[in-house]
């Protein structure tokens, strides 16, 4: 459809929700999304108010050709969640919670955010494991997988997932479930949104209430990095860490002669009692006079307190990717980079897995890589677009130092790095199996502005309702 003002006339009349043009006041914030760089204009952005919007305007992007993207909170390290030129889809209205405590479950809209949801629910005294930072959006998230707090004791996010509303390629509304939609109920769990938006989940509910978290700094001596994988390896699996190798940055409490040192940020989470957690966390504390300790009772939501805040995101350099194990070389290495670097923020990050992850099979849902034992990130973030080189550069040398074991990516901390991270994401047969999927409910990809498993070409069975 070439012509503007009939696109947005025939969304207007379809949806019932904001649509918002470049014209609008509101546009130019509502195209924003949390990295900077992608500073993209949609041709129209919908906020859609029930799934019935979002059916009308996936219909409308069938049939003109155009992009769609799908946004839930704007986190996607790839900018999946903006287009230019195309049809933005920004579920930012639909936040709607229901919460059956008795059965401890909970249907929750994916306009809201991980914080949004677990403040409702930790009132009371339940949650839903999601990953670290509180303003990332739960439909992205919970569709790749989510890896946070509660990783080894309740597993991933997609493992408390019950049900979900689609919205497929051809407009329909379906409930899905391991009942009624088996092989696209194991797709959508770590698949990301190749298969339609979904609208709606339905979520286990967990109980958690008062943890005891925070945040530990150690100085990061190689052994002391290495003692601390060892140790969050060898913890009970209520306890989940997240082992930030950096150089301090300002911050309270911490002693001014360590600011711009190598340290160890330790995000920690024991959602078990307060008296078995202190034991538990007490082996990390003898490693090295901690330098600032803030672990103690709280309830479980004020965990995000210690990942948001934070100065927008600009520009970031980074590679992800999983590993069996790191050995002192590795960590001296990525220690001596921490002062090779220029970027106001550069970071090795450390997430030893386990636990509950592990006791699904591997090919019980699209996200494949239960057995791997830590999932490393490295990043470097900073203002000016003509460094990325150099800060790439740097990225890559951390992530040489750091690589173990057979290749593997975590498809929600994928950036924009092509088909064979992709297919490091969906190994072996689980790709084969998505493509299959995908041709069925999505012969044409026209969910394709996510890390993207084209239609299998072979010849598929219709979807019949």
């Amino acid at each position: 459809m070439n012509d503007p003002s009939r696109l947005i006339g025939r969304l207007q009349k379809a949806v019932t929700g904001a649509v918002l043009t470049p014209l609008d006041p509101a546009y130019d914030q509502a195209r924003k999304v949390f990295y900077g760089s992608y500073d993209r204009r949609p041709a129209v952005i919908v906020r859609p108010v029930d799934a019935a919007d979002v059916a009308s305007v996936v219909s409308v992007a069938a049939d003109t050709g155009l992009e769609l993207a799908v946004r839930s909170g704007g986190h996607s390290p790839a900018g999946h969640g903006t287009t230019e030129g195309g049809i933005l889809l920004d579920l930012a209205d639909m936040k709607a919670i229901e919460i059956d405590a008795s059965d401890r479950v909970a249907w929750a809209e994916t306009g809201l955010t991980a914080a949004e949801y677990t403040y409702a629910t930790g009132a009371l005294g339940l949650a839903t494991g999601f990953g670290d930072t509180g303003s990332v959006g739960i439909g992205g998230l919970t569709l790749g997988g989510g890896i946070g707090y509660l990783v080894r004791k309740h597993g991933l996010t997609l493992d408390s997932l019950l049900a979900a509303d689609l919205v497929t390629a051809d407009g329909s509304v379906i409930r899905v479930t391991h009942k009624t939609e088996p092989e696209l109920f194991w797709a959508i769990r770590g698949g990301g949104g190749n298969f339609g938006v979904a609208t709606r989940f339905l979520f286990r509910l967990h109980p958690v209430d008062t943890i005891l978290g925070g945040l530990l700094v150690l100085p990061a001596a190689a052994d002391v990095v290495i003692k601390i994988t060892e140790q969050a390896d060898a913890a009970p699996e209520e306890l989940s860490t997240i082992a930030n190798i950096m150089l301090a940055p300002p911050m309270p409490g911490l002693p001014d002669e360590h600011i711009g040192r190598p340290v160890v940020m330790l995000l920690m989470a024991y959602a078990g009692e307060v008296e078995a957690g202190q034991r538990a966390i007490a082996p990390f504390r003898a490693l090295a006079t901690p330098i600032v300790d803030m672990v103690g009772p709280m309830p479980y939501r004020d965990l995000y307190q210690f990942t948001e805040g934070g100065p927008p995101i600009n520009e970031e350099a980074a590679r992800s990717f999983f590993v069996d194990d790191i050995d002192l070389d590795s960590a001296e290495a990525v220690i001596d980079q921490l002062h090779q670097t220029t970027a106001p923020i550069a970071v090795a990050q450390l997430r030893v897995l386990g636990g509950a992850l592990t006791r699904v099979a591997s090919d019980g849902t699209a996200f494949a890589h239960r057995q791997r034992r830590m999932l490393v990130a490295v990043g470097a973030v900073f203002d000016d677009p003509s460094e990325n080189d150099l800060h790439r550069d740097w990225v890559d040398r951390v992530a040489t130092a750091l690589r173990r074991g057979e290749p593997g990516m975590y498809v929600g901390f994928l950036g924009e790095e092509g088909e064979t991270s992709v297919r490091e994401a969906y190994p072996g047969s689980t790709w084969d199996r998505l493509a299959a999927v995908k041709a069925r409910y999505d012969p044409t990809n026209l969910f394709r502005r996510n890390q993207n498993v084209a239609p299998d070409s072979s010849p598929q069975m219709p979807v019949t309702r």
